[in-house]
């Protein structure tokens, strides 16, 4: 596996200032050797003139958050993030990498989740390039390769879970956004590792049932919701109506037998558990016994 090197490459600006120099020695040699007739001089400089030329190829740039990967004739020889004007052997291939936080939103896969229901879902992913040697050499392209792969992890996490959980304590991809975050970065950063590539942040972007089941599925939503509201309303009636019983009982105010606190009982449900507002009846028959 070949991993980054960082060397420093010769300083651009000295080798800016020295190769023209000699260029136009060359050039003012050449002229002088012709004029005085001195053949050995002016092919000589003549052929450094040439390679004087050729040297001009070993100028490049690196702006700031890149990486520039050198390689010669096939061996890698390493690379200079520092930014500036820099010169390496003209025949060296500069391969610029960047090193920017870059980010991209997966389009939209349809897959079913862990009970088979079809979804939809899509992630954004925040990441950056962190070994360039790794970048260009043990991937044919990264850019691709961070795409693709963002992807699979996608579909692989969205069919481990549901979409929505019944039971406390299970993981949903809807109820547990954070913990779901968290686990499809670390699973897209364990398929990145191989490409020099750090993910930064992953979080899902689009999460929804499929347009067929779409309907159904809302029906359901809002039959838990209205069970788990009434279970709620009737656990607090429940209470009042035990609370109304022993403050009756504590301070003596009437006694019941057992038919009539189940009368009792019966009534004020019904009061606390109906939808609707309720119409009170008053009983005034013993007022006149």
């Amino acid at each position: 596996m070949i991993r980054e090197k960082v060397v420093q490459f010769s300083s651009g600006m000295l080798m800016l200032v020295l190769l023209p120099l000699l260029i136009i020695l060359m050039v003012a040699g050449f002229v002088w050797a012709v004029v005085h007739h001195i053949v050995w001089l002016a092919i000589t400089c003549a052929l450094v003139f040439v390679v004087l030329l050729v040297l001009l190829g070993g100028f490049f740039v690196v702006d700031p958050n890149v990486g520039a990967v050198v390689t010669l004739f096939g061996r890698y020889i390493g690379t200079e993030r520092r930014p500036g004007l820099w010169w390496a052997n003209p025949f060296a291939v500069k391969r610029k990498v960047s090193l920017r936080v870059r980010n991209f939103e997966s389009g939209k896969l349809k897959v079913n989740d862990r009970d088979g229901n079809p979804i939809e879902i899509a992630a954004v992913v925040v990441w950056r390039v962190i070994d360039t040697a790794e970048a260009c050499f043990q991937v044919d392209n990264y850019d691709d390769f961070v795409h693709v792969q963002s992807e699979a992890a996608l579909r692989n996490l969205a069919t481990g879970h549901p979409y929505d959980t019944h039971e406390d304590g299970e993981m949903s991809l809807r109820g547990n956004t954070a913990a779901v975050a968290e686990q499809i970065k670390k699973e897209i950063q364990a398929r990145l590792e191989k490409a020099g590539v750090e993910v930064i942040e992953s979080r899902i972007s689009h999460l929804a049932y499929a347009a067929e089941i779409a309907n159904a599925m809302l029906r359901r939503q809002q039959a838990g919701a209205v069970i788990a509201a009434r279970a709620k309303i009737v656990e607090g009636a429940v209470s009042m109506v035990e609370m109304a019983l022993d403050e009756l009982s504590k301070r003596a105010v009437v006694t019941l037998d057992e038919e009539r606190k189940a009368a009792m009982v019966s009534n004020l449900l019904v009061v606390l558990c109906s939808e609707h507002e309720t119409q009170p009846i008053v009983n005034t028959g013993t007022l006149y016994q």
